[in-house]
């Protein structure tokens, strides 16, 4: 461990990862760089996160799916399930994803240096690491985020579970209260839903995924409850306690008080960020109420040799792949260069099946913004490969600007929705209307039809339409 550094990083999550490589390459493996961190490498991405998440929810729906037949003609067999061995399934993909595309990857970059232990800035040009003193001429801040607690009487004592900690278990609990209905609530709720778990999911809004379409929040919920999935909304835990062999949640709602005895209670309430020891205002760096670190479009602190990327920073999404972006615009501008990142063709999912995917603004957002909305909804029932499927339930919401015509928010609940979410991206990234996706060809049948679909929408009755009417 060197004294000083060109750059130092602090985390090694994708943000971190994604500014070590960019930086690296820019400098042509010149620049000498730290990158300071604790806990496995990857952060919470391919440990925690994505990866095991995924993974488990495509295990869950292989068990769940088989023994429903969709086909007329098409029977098969009993399935059966080992719990314990899926999760060290889990548990041996996230160890070799780690390996593979982080610890090797690492080793490919002889200017990169890493080093296990926990930095706190001691100035504005260096930071302390297991006692010794390390200076670097410019900071890339990345240490990501943990999941938030909410101050529940008689949570910690009753005990909990969280996105980080599930991935530990081997026996499969028979019941689980998931306590916040956002992406992550869902996603592992829906996977122990499917390997036989009573899930019952508690959210303090009056409807989950709050920040997504209305009525496509209304239609996955219900897709959900016919899967078996309880929901309390606009409710509140009043208290948690041990009961005999259980746990008991006592939840108040518009109906009264409720207690819903579950094995095990899943806190899925959001994340906050990993700043509070950091040091932050002995280094000039600015953060807001929450610890979120302020940047501007660059990625900037307020001091200017220090930049910040990842869930550390004050933004409206958390996601690995939105992270590493920001990491490498936060090199591009450290090492000289004038680049911004765009958040407006973001794309972001919730991995359910059907899966929820969305970019750009919602109807409710644009009318707020602007005052005057056009939108057009095709269900996918009107999509032929949905109804191949046997998954009419979902639907493609396409808003659009009705001044220039210009495409400003796509919005999908659909199998596979992540897979084709990204030509919305396009379509905002680079100003497309609605008639310039119209007069795209696609592919039929596919479920991606349905953004055509729902473009075609805006000009025509598509009820009285034959399939791949241009």
């Amino acid at each position: 461990m060197s004294s000083e550094y060109d750059i130092v990083i602090i985390g090694r999550g994708a943000a971190a990862f994604s500014a070590a490589i960019k930086a690296s390459e820019l400098s042509d493996g010149k620049a000498s760089i730290a990158m300071v961190g604790n806990g496995p490498l990857g952060g919470t991405c391919v440990n925690v996160g994505c990866v095991p998440s995924k993974y488990l929810l495509e295990a869950s729906h292989a068990y769940f799916y088989s023994k429903a037949g969709r086909f007329r003609g098409v029977r098969t067999a009993d399935p059966s399930l080992d719990f314990s061995e899926v999760m060290e399934g889990t548990r041996a993909l996230v160890s070799s994803f780690r390996k593979e595309k982080y610890e090797k990857v690492l080793s490919s970059y002889s200017n990169v240096e890493s080093i296990d232990g926990y930095a706190k800035f001691n100035s504005s040009e260096s930071i302390e690491v297991s006692g010794k003193t390390i200076r670097y001429k410019s900071a890339i801040i990345a240490t990501g985020s943990s999941p938030s607690i909410p101050p529940i009487e008689g949570l910690r004592d009753a005990g909990y579970i969280t996105s980080n900690t599930v991935w530990q278990l081997s026996k499969k609990p028979d019941s689980i209260a998931v306590i916040g209905g956002g992406a992550i609530g869902l996603e592992i709720g829906q996977a122990f839903l499917h390997f036989g778990t009573q899930v019952a999911v508690i959210e303090a809004m009056p409807r989950i995924i709050p920040q997504v379409e209305g009525d496509i929040s209304s239609t996955l919920q219900s897709k959900l409850e016919d899967e078996g999935m309880q929901f309390y909304t606009k409710a509140r835990i009043n208290t948690v306690s041990k009961g005999g062999n259980g746990k008991m949640v006592e939840i108040v709602t518009a109906k009264g008080r409720k207690t819903i005895k579950v094995e095990e209670i899943l806190v899925a309430t959001g994340r906050i960020p990993n700043t509070s020891d950091l040091g932050l205002d002995k280094a000039g760096v600015e953060a807001d109420g929450k610890g979120f670190i302020k940047v501007n479009s660059g990625m900037r602190t307020t001091n200017p040799r220090i930049f910040a990327a990842g869930d550390c920073i004050s933004k409206k999404l958390m996601l690995e792949t939105l992270a590493a972006r920001e990491g490498t615009i936060a090199s591009i501008n450290l090492l000289g260069g004038n680049a911004e990142i765009d958040y407006d063709s973001t794309p972001w999912a919730v991995f359910t099946n059907p899966q929820v995917a969305s970019v750009g603004m919602t109807e409710e957002e644009f009318m707020k913004k602007t005052g005057a909305c056009s939108c057009r909804v095709i269900e996918l029932k009107d999509v032929p490969k949905a109804v191949m499927l046997g998954e009419p339930e979902g639907m493609v919401k396409l808003v659009v600007d009705p001044y220039s015509y210009k495409v400003v928010g796509l919005h999908i609940l659909s199998p596979l929705a992540t897979e084709f979410i990204i030509e919305g991206a396009y379509a905002i990234k680079y100003g497309l209307t609605f008639r310039e996706i119209m007069d795209m060809t696609h592919i039929f049948p596919t479920l991606a039809e349905g953004i055509k679909l729902s473009a075609q929408a805006f000009v025509r009755d598509i009820s009285k339409m034959s399939c791949c009417v241009e």
